[in-house]
This record gives C-alpha cells, sequence and structure tokens, in this order.
C-alpha cells in the first residue's frame, strides 16, 4: 500500500496536469470601464474568454453545482458516492443512466481533451485528482467556465453570454442561467439557432431540476418558461478595430489590452462615420480622433469608416496615414510669429498678389481682401498673409521645432528642406500628429504624446508655443467662421466654444477640421484613401460639420477656456501697439539660386569648448557663421537665441555643462548645424 502511494506520488510529479489550454483565451482589447471593444479568435477560429467566478451571476453559479456537482465543494476531485451511484444503475439496466463525471473531472477533460472512453475515464479522475492537490475550487471552477462548449466555434461562458445574450454574464434572468447550464451538456445538438424546440427543452429540464432541488419556486420557473429563447448568433463587439490592430502590433504577447476609449462614444462615431460617408464618392472614408486635453488620453479612435469595406481601404489606419495637411499649419506659424514679437493679432498686413523669390502663392478663391488685421487673415485662412509670415519666421525653423517636440514632418526626399509652401500644405502629416499639435494649443504649448493605454507613460511634455501665443491662437479660432447649418455659439442658450481650423489640401484630396475647448480635442480627416482627389470638398463644408457633431457628442467642458496670459497685450484700438507691430512689411524677395553656402565657422563640430564660470552659469560662448544670406537666426537645442539677425556672429550663455546643439538659419532657407560639449575650464575629465 505504501509502495502504490509512493509511485502514484513520483507520477504525479512528474506527469503533472496541464493548464496551458485555459491560458489560450481570445486577446481581448477592453475600453476604459473593462468593457470589450474587440476580441481576437484562437487558433481555428475559436472564441475563447477568460472567466473567472467574480464575472459571473451567483444565480448561474448556483444553478450549475447544483445541476452539475452537488458535491463539489466536498469532494477530492472525484465524486465515490456518484460514482457508486452511477455503476450499480449501469450493472441493473445494462446501460449508463446517469453519469459521475464531477466539474472538475469535465475540467480536466476540457484541459486536456481525449477520446470519451474507460481508459479515458480513468484519466480524467487520476487528473481531476490532481487538479484538487494543486488549485483551490475558484481556479478550478474558472477552468470549465473558461473552456466548456458553447456551440459552434463558441468556449467559455463569457462567449457564450455575449454571442447568445447580448451581454456579459454579471447579471442573468433564470431563465438565460438555464440555457447556458444546459448548452455544454450537447453543444451541437440543441444549439438555440439550429435546434430551437430541443434548446428549450433543455433549459425547461435545467428549470425544473432546480424547483425539484429548491434553487427556484414554481412561480419562477413558471416565469422562466414564457422566456423566449435567443433564434440568432449575435456578433461579439467589433469596436476601434484600427487601435485594437495597432496594440496588438506593438505588444503581441500582451493578451489583455486597457485602453481610454469610452465605448459609447465610439460606437456612436462609428455609426456617424458609417452615415456620412454614404454621402460621398465610394472610395472616400473618415477618420475621427479624440483627445481629453489634460493627460493627452485618446477617449475615440475612428480609422476608417468601414474596416471590412476593401473599396475604401477599410483596414489602413487613416489616422496614422501621412497626407498633405492644407491649411492646418498656419495657426503654428502665426503663434511662432506671436513669440517672435513679428506681429499681433491686431497687426495689420497685406493680403495682395506677392512674389517670393520663384514661388507666387494664390488664396483659395482666386480674391484678395487688400490690408486687413492678423486675426482676420487667420480666420479667414488667407495664404499669402501666412507665406509672408513663414518666410519671416522661417519653414526650416518650423520643421524644427515640430521634430523637437516629436512632431517630424514628412516631404519630398528630392528636396533638402521644406519651403515656403509648407503653409499651405507642402508637406505630409498625419491626422494623430495635428491632433496631438492642436491639443498643445488648448494646453499652453506644451506638446505631448497622445495616450492610448494605461501602460503609456505620461510624459512631461516639451514646449512648442508660449502661453501666449496660445491665447493669442485660441482667441482667434475661437471667432473663426462655422459651417453652414451649424448654429453660431452666441445664438445657443448653452454655447460651446469650440476654436477650429479647417484645410484642404491641394487638388481636394484632403478635407481637415480640427478643434479644441478646454478640455477636449477633435480631429477630422475626410478624403481617399488612395489619394485621389475629390472634387467640391474641402475643409469647411465636408469636415467642420463633422468636427461640430463630435464636439456635440462630448461631454459639456468642465473648464473655462485658458485665462490671457501674463504676457499677452490686450488692445483696444491699433495705436495701443508698439509702432513695430502695428503693420507687418512683407520682405521683398530674396534671391536664393546663387547663395553662398551658409556654414558654422565657430564652434567647430565636434568639439569640447571650456568655459569659465560665470554670474548665472558659464562665460558666453561666441558663435560664429560664414556665408548665407542674412538676415540670420541663431537656435540653441530648439530655441531661438535674441542676437542681432544682421550681424554674422552672436553669443550664448549657457546654463550649465552638457551636449549643445547650435543652429543657423539664413533668409534662403539654409540652415548649418554644429553639435559641442559645453564643459566648465578645470573640470575634471
Amino acid at each position: 500500500m505504501i509502495l502504490s502511494i509512493a509511485v502514484l506520488l513520483v507520477l504525479d510529479r512528474q506527469f503533472p496536469p496541464s493548464i496551458a489550454r485555459a491560458g489560450q483565451t481570445s486577446g481581448l482589447v477592453l475600453d476604459a470601464n473593462h468593457r470589450i471593444l474587440r476580441g481576437f479568435t484562437v487558433g481555428p477560429g475559436v472564441w475563447r474568454l477568460p472567466a473567472m467566478m467574480s464575472d459571473i451571476d451567483p444565480l448561474y453559479l448556483r444553478m450549475l453545482l447544483t445541476y452539475e456537482d452537488q458535491r463539489f465543494a466536498a469532494h477530492p476531485g472525484v465524486d465515490l458516492l456518484a460514482a457508486a451511484r452511477a455503476l450499480g444503475q449501469w450493472l441493473r439496466h445494462g446501460r449508463i443512466v446517469s453519469g459521475a463525471s464531477t466539474l472538475t473531472m469535465q475540467a480536466a477533460r476540457l484541459l486536456e481533451p481525449h477520446e470519451r472512453d474507460f481508459s479515458g475515464k480513468i484519466g480524467e479522475m487520476l487528473r481531476a485528482l490532481q487538479l484538487e492537490r494543486r488549485y483551490s475550487k475558484a481556479e478550478i471552477l474558472s477552468f470549465y467556465l473558461t473552456l466548456a462548449p458553447y456551440g459552434g466555434n463558441l468556449e467559455g461562458i463569457r462567449a457564450a453570454s455575449l454571442v447568445w445574450l447580448g451581454k456579459e454574464p454579471s447579471r442573468l434572468t433564470a431563465a438565460e442561467a438555464a440555457l447556458l447550464v444546459a448548452l455544454p451538456q450537447a453543444p451541437s445538438r440543441v444549439r438555440p439557432d439550429r435546434y430551437p424546440e430541443r434548446a428549450r427543452a433543455a433549459r425547461d429540464k435545467v428549470l425544473a431540476r432546480m424547483e425539484q432541488l429548491g434553487v427556484l419556486t414554481a412561480q419562477q420557473v413558471e416565469e422562466a418558461r414564457q422566456e423566449s429563447l435567443p433564434n440568432q448568433r449575435r456578433t461579439l463587439p467589433f469596436l476601434a478595430p484600427h487601435l485594437a490592430d495597432r496594440l496588438r502590433a506593438t505588444q503581441p504577447e500582451t493578451m489583455i489590452h486597457h485602453t481610454f476609449i469610452v465605448r459609447d462614444l465610439q460606437q456612436t462615431l462609428e455609426t456617424l462615420a458609417r452615415q456620412q460617408y454614404s454621402t460621398l464618392e465610394a472610395p472616400s472614408s473618415i477618420a475621427i480622433l479624440v483627445v481629453a486635453n489634460h493627460r493627452r488620453q485618446v477617449l475615440a479612435y475612428v480609422g476608417g469608416s468601414d474596416f471590412h469595406d476593401p473599396r475604401r481601404a477599410g483596414q489602413v489606419d487613416l489616422i496614422r496615414a501621412v497626407r498633405s495637411p492644407g491649411s492646418t499649419l498656419k495657426p503654428l506659424i502665426y503663434g511662432l510669429g506671436f513669440d517672435d514679437l513679428l506681429i499681433h493679432p491686431e497687426t495689420l498686413i497685406e493680403d495682395v498678389p506677392t512674389r517670393f523669390g520663384d514661388y507666387s502663392p494664390t488664396n483659395f478663391r482666386h480674391t484678395y481682401a487688400g490690408q486687413l488685421t492678423v486675426r482676420e487673415a487667420l480666420q479667414q485662412s488667407l495664404n499669402i498673409p501666412a507665406v509672408a509670415v513663414l518666410e519671416q519666421v522661417g519653414p526650416v525653423r518650423v520643421a524644427a521645432r515640430l521634430r523637437e517636440v516629436g512632431l517630424p514632418l514628412h516631404w519630398n526626399a528630392a528636396y533638402p528642406q521644406p519651403g515656403l509652401p509648407l503653409a499651405l500644405g507642402g508637406v505630409g502629416m498625419t491626422l494623430e500628429e495635428l491632433t496631438t499639435l492642436y491639443a498643445s494649443f488648448a494646453e499652453d504649448g506644451r506638446v505631448m504624446p497622445l495616450r492610448f493605454s494605461p501602460v503609456d507613460p505620461e510624459a512631461p511634455g516639451h514646449s512648442l508655443l508660449s502661453p501666449m501665443a496660445c491665447w493669442y491662437l485660441g482667441e482667434i479660432l475661437r471667432g473663426s467662421p462655422v459651417p453652414q447649418n451649424v448654429a453660431p455659439p452666441a445664438s445657443t442658450a448653452q454655447p460651446r466654444f469650440i476654436a477650429h481650423k479647417t484645410g484642404t489640401s491641394y487638388g481636394f484630396r484632403d478635407a481637415w477640421a480640427l478643434g479644441f475647448d478646454a478640455d477636449y480635442t477633435v480631429g477630422v480627416w475626410v478624403g481617399r484613401p488612395d489619394g485621389s482627389p475629390s472634387p467640391g470638398h474641402y475643409g469647411r463644408n465636408t469636415a467642420a460639420p463633422l468636427l461640430f457633431r463630435v464636439f456635440d457628442l462630448l461631454p459639456k467642458p468642465v473648464n473655462s477656456p485658458t485665462a490671457p496670459s501674463a504676457n499677452a497685450l490686450r488692445v483696444v484700438s491699433r495705436e495701443q501697439l508698439p509702432e513695430r507691430l502695428r503693420y507687418f512689411r512683407t520682405r521683398p524677395a530674396v534671391e536664393t539660386v546663387n547663395a553662398p553656402t551658409l556654414d558654422i565657422t565657430f564652434p567647430v563640430a565636434g568639439t569640447t569648448v571650456e568655459l569659465p564660470d560665470a554670474d548665472n552659469g558659464l562665460a558666453e560662448l561666441p558663435l560664429a557663421a560664414k556665408g548665407g544670406v542674412r538676415p540670420l537666426r541663431w537656435l540653441v537645442n530648439g530655441q531661438l537665441l535674441a542676437v542681432d539677425p544682421w550681424r554674422r556672429e552672436a553669443f550664448w550663455s549657457p546654463d550649465g555643462e552638457g551636449l549643445a546643439r547650435i543652429t543657423v538659419l539664413d533668409q534662403a532657407g539654409q540652415a548649418a548645424s554644429a553639435e559641442v560639449w559645453i564643459r566648465r575650464s578645470g573640470a575634471s575629465r
């Protein structure tokens, strides 16, 4: 006897039960409230969702244990009383009358499927004993709840409840619970969509047993029998599919992906996108991104109108597609102009035919407004004033600033750097990048990466514009004309003031609308995924109405618009402006074809410069350049130096030791950079 026990213990150690199958569950992407957005099948198309006792209605659990295994809590995996009863019935009747499988034995069979014969039954018993030695009753029951078959490709109670009942199994009626208890008995034979009468009979058999054993009253059973059965399979949730694919691709080993998505909002916006694309040409699609400003959490992610429509390249994530941004970069250009003290919202600027070197931009409607304020120029999205400001801000500098904050522009590799067409969409950006940019306008100019999941770090961000420039932009863009059929904020009882900007790429290929209020930023793109034109569809008439409909679906903002920056210059009349800000003078065209090459002569790239201590850090470092076309702009680590732009020499005061990237830009669009190490004189090496 002792020897037999010893042998069994050795075998138990050598051949432990495998629970790997219970861990091979469908990958899930969940919303902010842990509800399923999308699942992924296991192996050959099987839906198998993880289930814990805490996820299940207690009534179902009580009915399951009462019907399947009344002594589950007490037996060691094998119910000897049930086994003796089943053996006696078999001997008396010559056939199997009742089974003796415990839930632990069923879990063992589900974990390691095998032939259902006598040897298989013995194996089940041994495995059940092993499971009971290693795992708690709750864990064993969770194996069963995860793996039990429910017809077709459904395994586990969660998949069954979602497909047959359209809901999670956390709250079930008595009739629903009885059906889910009955289905694993003969999952193919009593499927309610194929054999409704068999399914009803199986359910009612469970209900009768519950009445007999006192789990349900006669009245409860009678009411449950009157409840209809499901007559067709429902589809499992399929929301935010592009985001789900993105998360699975970046974290392939993770089975459960949590997000900040608000499922009801996501579902509404996907429906809205499908409704709207029906009014567009067949290949067109729509992408929508909604972000909570403060922590940059993505609340809705519509990567395309129809994931399953190949005509619309449905599985292409258009939120990450590089497209021409049209006029949507104009606010950034003006914002940098505000920070450089080149312009003020009330500065007068000319909108007249102008030639910038070999570049002659025109306005969208080929008309000109003459003299107007910067505020009006941006609100009307006029092209020539924006190009004039960019010409002095510098397109290379705009690209450099965006790259430094993690929003690199994309442009034709045939050109070494972007030029003035940048103001009108002559570069590439994604909806994700533009929405990130506009969220920074709402948050004092701090650019932070969007967060799709709680595992994404909350980065401190990088400053792109000053709070003053962002306040100016918000005030201007809140006054932009709203599209037709949208009520102006002043005409509504509870106005929602949305700062917004539209854009249209060359040839009507992309229609954009970006907007923000105190709490949310929304980005909308409409166009054809293949990049072909959509004549007649542009930002204001196609994307902007969608933008305002999205804002209507969002909660009312909790926060108020940003208060005026301490540095903001608020004026009643233009005469209150400093003389240099009253009128913006467009510089004459600069001949750039034969411009001498711009280069930094000091400090030499790759060297280490030692500087003595000074009152506020280290002594000034002289900077020198040759060639190029003046005026010159000097930047250190992306920050513009306040120096005389007409001199080829400048000075910079480092605040400490470290690597410094020094860049000089000229009027011809050239740039030169040098990276040097700054060290304190006498510092130990």
